[in-house]
C-alpha cells in the first residue's frame, strides 16, 4: 500500500540569547541557544523567554508576557547601534540577542 502523505514540517533555526547583569541573576544562566521559525518575531521569543524563565515577568519582562518592561531590550550580534524596538520584526537565524536592561534615572 503506498502512501501519498507528505510529511509537513516548519523548518527552525538556532538563535542565542544572552543574559546580562539582572537577567543572568534571575535566569540563573549565561545565555540560551532557542530553535526559531521563519514566522517568529522578538514578541515570540520574549514570550518564550517568560514562559520559560517566569521570574523575568515583571522585572524585565512585561506581564503582558511579549514585551519588554521600559529599558530592557535586546542588542543584535554586539551591535550597540541596531537595538530592537520594534516587536513584530524577525530575527534571521545565528543571531545573537544580548538582552540588556539600560539604567534609567537621575
Amino acid at each position: 500500500m503506498g502512501s501519498d502523505m507528505v510529511e509537513t514540517s516548519v523548518k527552525t533555526e538556532t538563535i542565542t540569547v544572552e543574559f546580562t547583569n539582572l537577567a543572568r541573576v534571575v535566569a540563573g544562566v549565561p545565555d540560551l541557544e532557542m530553535e526559531i521559525t521563519p514566522a517568529d518575531t522578538y514578541s515570540d521569543i520574549v514570550q518564550r523567554l517568560g514562559e520559560k524563565y517566569p521570574d523575568l515577568v515583571g522585572v524585565l519582562i512585561d506581564h503582558n508576557g511579549s514585551t519588554f518592561l521600559s529599558s530592557n531590550m535586546f542588542i543584535i550580534n554586539n551591535e550597540m547601534s541596531d537595538p530592537v524596538m520594534v516587536m513584530d520584526e524577525h530575527p534571521r537565524p545565528g543571531d545573537r540577542l544580548t538582552l540588556v536592561a539600560v539604567a534609567t534615572g537621575g
